[in-house]
């Protein structure tokens, strides 16, 4: 998955494909990255790969587009916390590729980054190949391996690859803030990828005694760790430590895991699991949307009829969040997608893609506003929810939602 991506592996196989050496593959990840775009997703391989990913990003979906085949990369519904599971359950993987750390003293590698589900697969895989990098770091928690587990070691030192987030625009600022002022020091956080959440961490610098339970460890979350705010004190579930499964950012945050016992990663089996999300009391969730409808059903991962993301751990972590003692779990999104032309507030999902189903969603925060959908009836939650849409949609949403009976 991600950074983990084993670059010298992935494009030694696509040579052996074109060679004919070995026969067509089915390939199973999470969040391609360049690498495997350039290798295993390269358009000539379109007759021997059959790439099935649980969650697409950036590069699957210009893989699709480079391919100018809409199903040629076919992608698979699934949880995060259920990711290993499946992996090993359902689909039973002839051979595991990954991205380690150079071996220890004792005779452990390390997954560095990525915990998730190779901590996992890694056991279960009947053959097992790692890429040894020595710019992968080496992280604590359940990420070690040892060399009695794997089959063949190849060594590739290339540096990770990168995502450096964007700056929030003043829109994400506005969303950002309104989850500000809801989170309370010594609060818990699981914090998604985006704008939003990004604006999110930038302000919580006058917090004090923040924790870290979260899918995702990203480089807004560093500057905090430094200055004592996220330190974990207050927690009352693994105290002290920052609980992660996957890492993405830059070569600064890279360097910042490597041999830091505070920062410890296990599976997404664990993580993203509701029942231990639960264990931390003032548990908070914040996550992005791409649409949300008038009962309050989630979209997070399909654009029309193309997937554009998956389901990942949102709804993981909306769910863990919320059963926890005080717990607050909120969905960010801009009102308006395409310059302001299109509404992400609708009066239902068109997409069949429902990621957070209406009976789990708690907060919901536009621009506009914020609004807690729990105990509202439907007619409530469309009348709330058209308050937090841009005004030039408002007239509209009213309309079509009085068409439906729902107010």
């Amino acid at each position: 998955m991600s950074a983990a991506q084993p670059p010298a592996l992935m494009a030694a196989t696509a040579d052996a494909l074109r060679d004919r050496l070995i026969g067509p593959l089915n390939v199973y990840y999470l969040h391609g990255t360049e690498h495997l775009q350039q290798t295993l997703l390269a358009p000539d391989l379109i007759d021997l790969v059959t790439p099935r990913p649980l969650f697409l990003s950036h590069s699957d979906r210009a893989a699709i587009a480079q391919s100018h085949s809409t199903n040629w990369i076919e992608f698979v519904p699934a949880m995060l916390h259920q990711a290993g599971r499946l992996l090993t359950e359902h689909i039973d993987p002839e051979c595991f590729f990954v991205t380690v750390s150079p071996m220890d003293r004792h005779g452990y590698f390390s997954l560095g980054t990525n915990a998730d589900y190779g901590a996992s697969v890694i056991r279960k895989a009947r053959k097992v190949i790692v890429e040894v990098n020595r710019y992968m770091p080496r992280t604590f928690g359940e990420c070690s391996v040892h060399i009695s587990e794997i089959d063949h070691i190849v060594e590739h030192d290339q540096p990770l690859v990168e995502a450096i987030p964007k700056a929030p625009t003043e829109v994400d600022r506005k969303i950002a803030q309104q989850i500000i002022e809801r989170i309370d020091d010594g609060d818990t956080l699981q914090i998604g990828v985006g704008g939003v959440p990004n604006a999110v961490l930038s302000g919580l610098k006058q917090h004090k005694d923040l924790g870290l339970h979260s899918e995702l460890f990203s480089p807004a979350m560093v500057p905090l760790i430094q200055a004592g705010i996220l330190n974990g004190r207050r927690k009352t579930w693994m105290q002290h430590k920052h609980i992660f499964t996957f890492a993405l950012g830059d070569r600064a945050l890279y360097e910042f895991l490597d041999d830091n016992p505070a920062i410890v990663g296990y599976p997404a089996s664990w993580v993203n699991n509701p029942d231990i999300i639960r264990l931390n009391d003032n548990m908070v969730s914040v996550n992005s949307a791409l649409e949300i409808d008038l009962t309050g059903q989630i979209n997070s991962e399909q654009i029309g009829d193309r997937p554009f993301s998956g389901t990942g751990g949102q709804l993981d972590f909306v769910r863990g969040a919320y059963a926890a003692r005080n717990g607050r779990s909120f969905i960010a999104l801009r009102s308006t997608a395409q310059s302001g032309s299109v509404s992400r507030i609708v009066p239902r999902l068109l997409s069949g893609a429902v990621t957070d189903p209406r009976n789990d969603v708690q907060f919901v925060v536009t621009e506009y506003g914020c609004v807690n959908l729990k105990g509202l009836s439907i007619p409530q939650r469309a009348k709330a929810l058209i308050q937090l849409a841009c005004p030039e949609f408002r007239e509209q949403l009213e309309r079509e939602a009085t068409s439906l009976g729902w107010i």
